[in-house]
């Protein structure tokens, strides 16, 4: 699995990724959460870019004219794999983001950093996708600037594998309704495999009884598989 491994360890000694009773925005109970607003240090900025530039070098080694970091947390994740993809891979890709709400002085407008021109291939740098409304947002921002613009893949932390409305998870959907490429850096599977009954620092945080939890709750709500 190589980054991959290194990534989910890299979450758990943050503190992003944690085992216990969570409820989910949509209201699921959930033995496990991923909450990237636990990232704060320099180091761990640094790092983070690291795993989403090998993410996107490993999935889009070309073909992408920016990065788009959807406000608020797809800021700094945007900035950070921007530099991380130059500095390990020689690959110095503009970044941009949106504006909440337009700017009525100075350069004004919504759009920060690079300006998308007609015909570029944007690349989403998101955290984690639940319902994917920020990435519908993104879509009809861009429709909004009225340049022909298309968003070709969407980069994401972990990927729950749960359903959304029906029986397809949300990044399916997004794959499937939008014919967007979708890379997660983990699958919640990945994570299971990796952390089941491995020490981190000396301490188990996914022992037999956290695993059959997890498996309980992606045969409740986990998509179906084709």
């Amino acid at each position: 699995m190589g980054y991959k491994e290194d990534f989910i360890t890299f979450m758990v000694r943050s503190g992003v990724l944690t085992f216990g009773d969570f409820t989910t925005k949509s209201g699921r109970r959930t033995p496990y959460f991923v909450n990237t607003g636990n990232y704060k240090t320099g180091a761990q900025a640094a790092l983070l870019g690291d795993y989403y530039a090998a993410c996107v070098q490993a999935h889009a080694p070309d073909g992408v004219s920016c990065l788009f970091g959807p406000a608020y947390k797809g800021i700094p994740l945007a900035v950070t794999a921007a530099a991380s993809l130059y500095r390990l891979y020689g690959r110095d890709l503009p970044y941009c983001f949106n504006r909440k709400e337009a700017k009525d002085h100075g350069e004004g407008g919504t759009l920060v950093g690079y300006q998308v021109q007609d015909g570029d291939r944007v690349a989403i740098i998101e955290d984690v996708v639940t319902a994917g409304t920020a990435v519908r947002e993104t879509l009809a921002f861009f429709e909004g600037l009225g340049r022909r613009v298309e968003v070709a893949h969407l980069f994401v932390s972990v990927d729950r594998m749960e359903r959304g409305t029906g029986d397809r998870t949300t990044l399916d959907e997004l794959r499937e309704d939008y014919g967007i490429a979708v890379h997660p850096i983990v699958t919640v599977r990945e994570i299971i495999e990796t952390l089941h009954n491995k020490p981190i620092d000396g301490q188990v945080v996914l022992d037999d009884h956290r695993r059959a939890q997890m498996e309980d709750y992606l045969a409740q709500y986990g998509a179906r598989t084709k």
